[in-house]
């Protein structure tokens, strides 16, 4: 964590010459995070590296929803040559760890999370690429790409592309709005922000946003990679988004379609960060993710996509079947 070497003169230019630059994070892509500190003045600094990364798709984002009210950060400096581009800083309070230290607050905090996302749902879409059946395919792929040759079975990728084909127009052909989908709503890139607008919760890392059904980011934020949200709490909020936003009445199927697409992408990236990447880490939220897949793939708008799986992952090469390689 290193700061790029052109920091110094991207932050002089800024009116931060004199700032103390920190190591905050990096991520599961090539994006670093730093706090910059004058004095009392705190931001971040982005370094989002071409050409690996595209600092342009954040930017535009992000003011797309600070333009409608909701809090992501602002855009106080950037330099698109060097992939460097300086935030506002949101702080270190997250959802993950408030509701960890305060399991009391998380129906608050969790219902507030929704009522965003119905807030937003009533927007057209953001000025992004649609979320179509070429993205869904090829993040679903990312399964039998990485995972499936990661413990050794050869499965019929045709009959995988074909089970999906059979479930994916419940989504595009929802009566529910086209929305902007954030991708990546969960408890990690929520904070907690001391700001009366946009419910006092701040946005992070919706750069990958596309136009897509509204279920997404429910799933996204209900079925969460990285911590275990109760069955009876994603139900709960799935009745409370119903309330607030009167979806359709094929939306529980879309839910469960969108749900199943995404762990199964994300199945297969978190094997990829550890066989191409050298993140073994992500190894150890495989179990959670099976567990989801697996509940979303008892919904019989599924049918199709559980039969493949049935045939193909036996129940032993699933849940823990990379363990062996996990960091002691």
């Amino acid at each position: 964590m290193i700061p790029p070497a052109a920091a110094p003169a991207f932050l002089s230019a800024a009116g931060w010459g004199d700032a103390a630059i920190v190591p905050l994070a990096g991520d599961a892509s090539f994006r670093r995070y730093f706090r910059v500190i004058d004095g009392s003045r705190r931001a971040v600094l982005m370094d989002a590296p071409p050409p690996h990364e595209d600092p342009r798709p954040f930017i535009a984002i992000a003011e797309h929803l600070t333009g409608n009210g909701f809090a992501a950060p602002r855009i106080l400096a950037r330099d698109l040559e060097e992939g460097l581009v300086l935030i506002e800083d949101f702080g270190d309070l997250r959802v993950k760890e408030h509701v960890e230290e305060l399991p009391a607050a998380e129906v608050e905090v969790y219902s507030r999370a929704v009522d965003l996302l119905a807030e937003l749902h009533r927007l057209p879409a953001a000025d992004v690429p649609p979320y179509d059946r070429a993205v869904y395919q090829r993040e679903a792929g990312l399964l039998t790409e990485w995972y499936c040759p990661a413990i050794g079975l050869a499965v019929d990728e045709d009959a995988y592309v074909r089970a999906w084909d059979a479930v994916l127009p419940i989504v595009e052909q929802s009566a529910s709005p086209v929305v902007t989908v954030l991708r990546d709503y969960h408890a990690e890139n929520i904070m907690l922000i001391d700001r009366a607008a946009s419910h006092g919760l701040g946005l992070l890392d919706f750069q990958d946003a596309l136009a897509g059904h509204p279920a997404y980011d429910l799933v996204s934020l209900l079925q969460d990679a990285r911590r275990d949200v109760p069955p009876a709490l994603e139900a709960a909020m799935l009745d409370h988004y119903r309330a607030l936003a009167n979806p359709p009445v094929d939306f529980d199927a879309a839910y469960a379609v969108l749900g199943a697409q995404r762990n199964a992408k994300i199945i297969g990236i978190f094997t990829r960060l550890w066989k191409r990447d050298g993140k073994p880490r992500y190894l150890s939220f495989l179990p959670r993710m099976w567990d989801l897949l697996e509940r979303d793939l008892a919904h019989p708008a599924l049918a199709p996509v559980a039969v493949w799986f049935a045939a193909n992952i036996p129940a032993d090469r699933r849940h823990n079947a990379l363990e062996d390689f996990a960091p002691a």
